[in-house]
């Protein structure tokens, strides 16, 4: 039963009290239709929604949060959030997004909805308790899979140009299709996103790269004309070039590859985001060699150095999440040039190192990037990685190189040689590091500390 939940009898005997048509719309309606689970309850009100609002909370004894600006109230209750909100239609300006709000039917309520599968309505009167309003056929484009607008789609998203967003990541979350001449809408408004803040448009990309098959929303925001307008690097991956023989891969799709690889196997946003950019510096570092043809030398390098520039623009937080990316991008051909050559116990130290406690995301994306169409070479590849995971299972158990800090540090040196800071300090922790890292001495303290003694002896220095 779609208004089992107890709280709907509630809402429906006090509308009922009050004199005014209470209707639950919106998300909750359709996600019933998608067997999709849904805690937050739209209800319209043709009169006050606050009034509503305020009667249901003093019979919960629930809190009630009102925003009188906007005509609204949240109810919050045994889990679930209630808002509601007062029947209404809208116009709007040219140069922004925040509409003119007067009184209206719940036809017109429904009118200035994104998208007909989300403007369907059940009742919660009692004289017609959870009947289906939907004058927009919303119903069908349910069960055809289908995004179309209730209204003129130009209109739709001119007057509030984020809707372009919110179709591709409909799309791209339930897998349907958006409607010809609503693409074309979407394709012909596209320039108009440039009036939306960079937090909402950033809201519906995470969305989409959280998606379960996140490709089809980017390759939508590619044919719509809206990815080059709010994230040009992405944009700038697709394309090849030929010279004679040689041409490259089309870096756009094989990034939507590696996605979708990701996808499959973590949830995780950032490491699906850590895909997005892996090789987003290929168009700056490509060049071409007559002998072996294309290249782009470097490009995890630059690619790293530019993830805090693309996160502030597109209003990423710059923490921790930021630097992760940062250095997934930084490591991700490191385990793949260590599965193409001899698997030595210094270099999967260094790995283990440099990667620490990211080490296992970083194999899977580094897994994910084996996108090639030949399985003898996928195979060659998977086989390999297992050998390196193998490898750092091993030294891991035996030398603890993950995280690890050199058992000297700089105070000690300076202690036992009476020396404030220098180069030199530097110069000799690199060196034990080094030597640790590279399997010369273990990673304890004694054969450090013996090691410092060595190297201040040719340095010169002295214990005090």
């Amino acid at each position: 039963m779609p208004l089992s939940n107890p709280i709907f009898r509630r809402i429906s005997r006090l509308a009922d009290a009050q004199g005014v048509r209470a209707f639950v719309v919106g998300g909750y309606v359709r996600d019933h239709y998608l067997r999709r689970p849904s805690t937050d309850i739209d209800v319209v009100v043709v009169g006050s929604g606050i009034a509503l609002a305020e009667a249901l909370g003093r019979e919960l004894g629930a809190k009630v949060s009102v925003f009188r600006t906007f005509g609204t109230a949240m109810v919050r209750a045994g889990g679930i959030e209630v808002e509601f909100v007062g029947a209404r239609k809208e116009s709007y300006t040219h140069d922004s997004r925040k509409p003119q709000v007067e009184a209206g039917t719940l036809e017109d309520d429904q009118r200035r909805r994104d998208f007909t599968i989300n403007a369907m309505a059940w009742s919660l009167n009692g004289d017609t308790f959870g009947e289906l309003v939907d004058p927009f056929d919303g119903m069908s484009d349910l069960e055809e899979c289908t995004i179309r607008t209730p209204c003129d789609p130009d209109v739709t998203f001119s007057d509030d140009p984020l809707r372009m967003m919110r179709a591709v990541r409909f799309a791209a979350q339930l897998g349907f299709t958006i409607e010809g001449e609503t693409f074309e809408a979407i394709r012909r408004n596209a320039a108009r996103i440039r009036i939306v803040s960079r937090e909402r448009i950033a809201t519906e990309l995470n969305k989409i790269v959280l998606s379960p098959v996140p490709s089809i929303g980017f390759e939508l925001l590619e044919l719509t004309g809206l990815l080059e307008l709010i994230f040009p690097e992405m944009h700038r991956l697709k394309g090849i070039e030929r010279r004679g023989k040689h041409a490259h891969k089309d870096n756009f799709i094989h990034t939507l590859k590696v996605l979708d690889n990701v996808a499959r196997r973590s949830g995780d946003l950032w490491l699906r985001w850590a895909a997005v950019l892996h090789d987003i510096a290929k168009p700056l570092t490509k060049a071409y060699d007559p002998r072996t043809g294309w290249t782009f030398h470097g490009h995890e390098v630059l690619g790293s150095k530019m993830v805090p520039a693309i996160f502030r623009q597109l209003k990423l937080p710059l923490n921790e999440h930021m630097k992760f990316v940062q250095k997934l991008v930084f490591l991700h051909l490191r385990p793949i040039i260590l599965s193409e050559e001899m698997v030595t116990d210094s270099a999967v130290r260094r790995l283990l190192f440099e990667a620490g406690n990211d080490i296992e995301a970083l194999m899977t994306l580094c897994e994910a990037d084996i996108t090639s169409g030949i399985d003898a070479k996928v195979k060659r590849y998977m086989a390999n990685f297992e050998l390196v995971r193998r490898k750092m299972k091993d030294l891991e158990e035996r030398d603890r190189i993950r995280n690890f800090q050199p058992p000297v540090t700089g105070e000690l040196i300076m202690q036992t040689y009476g020396i404030g800071p220098c180069r030199l300090i530097g110069e000799i922790k690199e060196v034990i590091k080094n030597a640790i890292l590279d399997g010369e001495i273990p990673n304890d303290y004694e054969a450090a500390r013996a090691l410092m003694e060595r190297l201040a002896a040719e340095k010169g220095l002295k214990a005090r």
